[in-house]
């Protein structure tokens, strides 16, 4: 999960102390004691009232010393549930998890992000009900929803800004169309951005500083440095497929510009760069059933495509001084020629201290970082010192409203 700002062991409420709690490590009283250096008696208000939030649950007791035994508590992921949606360009998927992360109900199924936010929203809505019921819960057990789009987000506010392929989204108040269904915080965010989130919570959770590239249709980043999702000032961090690149200097890009990486190197222009040398191919994934297929021209695409790509993450490198570099996307169904161009050109032209330890790896959530990534966005919000304080202050039901 990833940090949250200015917490402190030691913060008046019992949010604070949750967050202590949301490994799922059980603990005594004692030892939380311990570790915040409350008196006892705070220590027992706090978990008194965090058991009746249903946010922890007694579990067996520790091992005794003599006397009787400690009573443990530890983090109850049953006690809410959180929605989750992922719509990319074609496509779109909704799931159900619990406060864990783990998966209740999902849905996926084609539809296009053109048709507007309107259908979109609505489609959400309605299949997020029915997996509700699926899983056994109803629309006052959701205590947050994370929603990831194919554009940039002005993440505040929930709004889309300028998205180049998403008509009638911009500045759409999208939370405020979900709340007329549901009463819970709504997140919105970039679908890399989420796809990052999601990777690290499945396979780099001890790692702070990682950044996600998605290579699809077209090319981008989520980053993530310190432990936390760095969105930039207009929500823009990590528009990397615009980055200019000399071999593509000549290149016209959909953006209106010459020269840009996506140009070149993204799955939609390695598909046209095969059919202009004879070989059909329309889509990214015409282009991995080539490279599975043994297609020679197609494997080398890939690989130049990777090395093109190395160009640009070297600076990327030299930057951000990342511990991974995960490489996602439809493209990455052909990781090992993808990759491998990447690493060709970043392990040879970064500086030994940036790459001595750095991973340069294929996703390990695969088609599951996006959504995984939209819940965790959601649960963390929902499980945040400020909104679990908030429950408390005002009751139960604020923490699923």
């Amino acid at each position: 999960m990833l940090t949250h700002a200015g917490q402190s062991l030691g913060a008046p409420h019992a949010g604070g102390l949750f967050q202590l709690l949301r490994d799922g490590l059980p603990r005594t009283r004692a030892e939380l004691v311990t570790m915040t250096g409350l008196s006892r008696p705070t220590v027992a208000q706090r978990i008194d009232q965090l058991l009746e939030l249903g946010l922890i649950a007694p579990v067996g007791d520790a091992v005794s010393t003599g006397g009787r035994p400690s009573s443990q508590f530890a983090f109850n992921p049953t006690a809410r549930v959180v929605v989750a949606a992922d719509f990319g360009a074609s496509h779109a998927r909704a799931a159900v998890t619990d406060l864990g992360g783990t998966m209740l109900a999902a849905h996926a199924e084609p539809r296009s992000i053109a048709d507007g936010p309107e259908a979109a929203l609505a489609w959400l809505t309605d299949t997020a009900l029915r997996l509700l019921d699926d899983a056994g819960h109803v629309p006052t057990d959701v205590a947050g929803i994370g929603i990831g789009v194919p554009g940039p987000v002005e993440f505040s506010t929930g709004r889309p800004i300028n998205p180049p392929i998403m008509p009638g989204w911009d500045r759409f108040d999208i939370p405020a169309a979900i709340h007329q269904t549901f009463d819970a915080p709504v997140l919105v965010d970039n679908d890399v951005n989420i796809m990052a989130l999601g990777e690290r919570t499945v396979a780099w959770a001890d790692e702070d500083d990682l950044i996600f590239i998605k290579v699809a249709t077209g090319i981008g980043a989520g980053v993530i440095s310190g432990g936390s999702l760095r969105r930039g000032a207009q929500g823009a961090a990590g528009d990397i497929g615009h980055i200019a690149l000399a071999r593509a200097s000549d290149v016209p890009c959909p953006c209106g510009n010459r020269g840009c990486i996506e140009a070149i190197a993204s799955g939609k222009a390695v598909a046209h760069s095969l059919t202009r040398d004879g070989i059909a191919a329309e889509t990214p994934s015409d282009v991995i059933a080539l490279v599975k297929s043994g297609n020679v021209t197609a494997v080398q695409a890939v690989r130049q495509a990777g090395r093109d790509l190395g160009e640009v993450l070297t600076a990327c490198v030299s930057l951000m001084n990342p511990a991974v570099i995960v490489i996602g996307g439809t493209m990455a169904q052909a990781a090992e020629h993808l990759v491998a161009g990447v690493r060709e050109v970043v392990y040879a032209r970064s500086i030994p201290l940036s790459t001595e330890h750095l991973t340069i790896a294929p996703s390990r959530a695969a088609s599951d970082a996006a959504i995984l990534g939209a819940a965790q966005l959601a649960i963390d919000a929902a499980l945040s010192p400020e909104r679990i304080a908030a429950a408390l202050g005002l009751g139960v039901a604020v923490l699923s409203a």
